[in-house]
C-alpha cells in the first residue's frame, strides 16, 4: 500500500473505521457515535442515575410540549448536525416550524434546546465544548444537569450563564414557553 493511500484512524474512533468527513458520517449507518472535528467519539453507556434524571426531565418537558403543540422532544436516540459536528444530546427540543419533512435521517439543524446530563466519564472541557458548539450553531438554550451538585447550569450565550440550585425553578423561557419545574424534581 502506498503511503498516500493510508488513512488516519483516530485513537477515539472505532476499530477499522477510517477518519471520514461529516457528510460521509451522515450517510453512513454508524450508530452510537458523535462526530467531532473529524473524529468518531463513542457514546459510553450511561448510569441508572443518568437515566433517572433524563427521564424525569424528558417526561415533564414532553408533556408540556405535546399539550401546547410546540414541537417535539427527543431523547438520546436522536442526533443533530451542529455546525461541523454531529451531536447526540441527552434531551432536545425542536419547535414545530423547524421540524424537517424527511424524518428518516438525523436532524440537519441544531435543536432549539439541548440538554446534557453530566456523566462520570464527562470532563468539564468536553461538556463546555459541546455547549458552546450548540450555541454557536444556533441553539437558543442549553441546560447542563449535574447529578453530583444537583444543579442546572443554563446557557443562553457564552456570557449569559446561570446556575440554578435545588430550591430554584428551571424555566423554558421563550424557547419552551410556559415550561417550568423545580430543579429538585429532576434529581428525585
Amino acid at each position: 500500500m502506498d503511503a498516500q493511500e493510508v488513512q488516519y484512524i483516530s485513537p477515539n474512533s472505532p476499530p477499522d473505521i477510517p477518519k471520514m468527513t461529516l457528510a460521509e458520517f451522515l450517510e453512513s449507518d454508524l450508530e452510537g457515535y458523535e462526530y467531532i472535528k473529524g473524529e468518531l467519539i463513542p457514546m459510553a453507556p450511561t448510569s441508572v442515575e443518568h437515566g433517572d434524571i433524563s427521564m424525569n426531565l424528558s417526561s415533564l418537558l414532553h408533556l408540556h410540549v405535546r399539550e401546547n403543540q410546540f414541537g417535539r422532544v427527543y431523547t438520546s436516540d436522536t442526533g443533530f448536525q451542529v455546525g461541523e459536528r454531529f451531536l447526540i444530546p441527552d434531551i432536545a427540543f425542536i419547535s414545530t416550524d423547524r421540524l424537517p419533512t424527511d424524518r428518516s435521517k438525523a436532524f440537519p439543524v441544531p435543536p432549539d434546546l439541548a440538554v446534557e446530563v453530566v456523566s462520570p466519564s464527562d470532563t468539564l472541557r468536553r461538556i463546555e465544548d459541546k455547549v458552546f458548539a450548540y450555541l454557536e450553531a444556533g441553539t437558543q438554550l442549553v441546560w447542563v444537569l449535574s447529578p453530583t451538585s444537583k444543579t442546572v447550569t443554563v446557557y443562553r450565550s457564552e456570557t449569559d450563564i446561570t446556575l440554578l440550585t435545588r430550591n430554584e425553578t428551571l424555566s423554558g423561557e421563550e424557547v419552551v414557553e410556559g415550561f417550568s419545574c423545580q430543579v429538585a424534581e429532576l434529581f428525585e
